[in-house]
């Protein structure tokens, strides 16, 4: 697994040491174990894992090639993205916000084993105070566009980026969005897709072009009623 894995890595311009494999492949290890007592995937095949977690994450840089940048992780739930991006761009300065505790417990046990630098913190998104303040913020899996968009943009800085790993309607999502990122002080910078397992997948980097209000993000329960 270990070579199959650093050859994808390799095909999108990234080059895995044995070191950084042997996180990976502790990594899984720790998220199998874990995932028999609370349910943090459906994927629990090794090549599954590999493909559809570690390598889709570092498909991130396929639209933003990661150096020492502060990245905020919204609703990480296993650590996807922000972990296998930190395995791989170990400069990187993370920090993941998750409203369930047990993801967090998760997450405190794993960055200990595999002797990583992230800061935790267990809330919601909208409860956040670090308004502009990251390079970059992103979010897999977590909500659509429209309520993402108002959960993350906020933290990101003027000049910094918010970046959606999003699945095949991602179209549909970003058209209903387009408000929402003018109000926030955002812009669409790129889209890049590619595909997974045969599955569409696209990467939207909306760059933070203005500060946000400081009303934003408002509850949740506000963002899903009332979306912008």
């Amino acid at each position: 697994m270990k070579i199959y894995f650093k050859e994808l890595a390799e095909e999108i311009g990234i080059n895995l040491d044995d070191h950084q494999l042997e996180l990976f492949k502790r990594y899984y290890e720790h998220l199998i174990e874990w995932n028999n007592k609370i349910n943090l995937t459906a994927i629990t095949e090794e090549k599954e894992v590999y493909i559809k977690h570690f390598f889709d994450s570092l498909c991130f840089s396929k639209i933003k090639m990661l150096n020492d940048e502060s990245l905020l992780d919204v609703g990480s739930g296993a650590g996807f993205p922000s972990i296998p991006l930190l395995i791989a761009f170990p400069n990187l300065k993370i920090t993941i916000i998750d409203a369930q505790r047990k993801r967090i417990h998760f997450l405190e046990s794993l960055i200990a084993e595999l002797d990583l630098q992230v800061k935790l913190i267990h809330g919601r998104a909208e409860e956040f105070l670090f308004k502009n303040h990251f390079d970059v913020v992103t979010a897999r899996a977590v909500s659509n566009m429209q309520l993402l968009t108002e959960l993350c943009l906020p933290f990101a800085r003027v000049g910094g980026d918010f970046i959606a790993l999003k699945g095949p309607k991602y179209k549909e999502e970003l058209d209903q969005s387009m408000n929402a990122i003018k109000i926030l002080g955002g812009t669409i910078d790129k889209v890049i897709t590619y595909e997974l397992n045969q599955q569409s997948r696209a990467l939207i980097d909306i760059k933070k072009i203005e500060k946000t209000k400081s009303i934003y993000p408002r509850k949740y329960s506000q963002i899903k009623k009332n979306p912008l």
